[in-house]
Parts: C-alpha cells; structure tokens; sequence
C-alpha cells in the first residue's frame, strides 16, 4: 500500500467525496485508511467508568484505498517511487515532489 500515515489526502468517491483530510490509521491488510473527519458514522459507546460519558459518538469510519489520493502542493496525484541516492524514496507523479 503506497499510502502512508499523515498523508495529506482527497477524497474522490464517496459520500464525503471533495473532502481533504489526513490519513490517521492505516488498515493495509483489508486495504482501508481512515481520514480525519471524513466518513463519520454514530457508535453507541457504553460507559467505562464514572467520569467516562457514554451514549452516542461520532468517529471516524474506514474507507478503501481505491477512493482516496495523495494531495501534493494542491494538486491530486498518485503515487510512485523511484531510487534517489540509493534509497527508495515515494515521489507524487504529478508535481514530482519527493515525499
């Protein structure tokens, strides 16, 4: 998965689609990102302690790799890697910037 934690990223299909956030958690084994506030769905979340509130939240919901790309100097572009001083380095194919 060429999609890394704190990857800044657009949505491009979807419910949420057009909304740029950052990448929170990766899921590479079942191929989904989670992106900080988008596809938020309502949990019911029991109470664990005195000082801890239950009842309904809102958190963040999985989405699949194939719905989200890589924003690179506010342009949307994929993702490619190449060898630069003899190290493997991820490079936006788009603008090239080196990430």
């Amino acid at each position: 998965m060429r999609l890394k934690k704190d990857d800044t990223d657009k949505i491009i299909d979807g419910k949420d689609k057009g909304r740029t956030g950052k990448i929170i958690k990766v899921d590479p084994e079942n191929e989904r990102v989670y992106v900080q506030g988008a596809n938020m769905v309502m949990k019911t979340q029991k109470k664990r302690t005195q000082q801890d509130k239950g009842g309904i939240v809102e958190i963040e919901a999985p989405i699949h790799v194939s719905n989200v790309q890589l924003v690179s100097k506010d342009k949307v572009s994929r993702i490619g890697y190449r060898i630069e001083n003899g190290k493997k380095v991820r490079y936006a194919k788009k603008t090239g910037e080196v990430l």
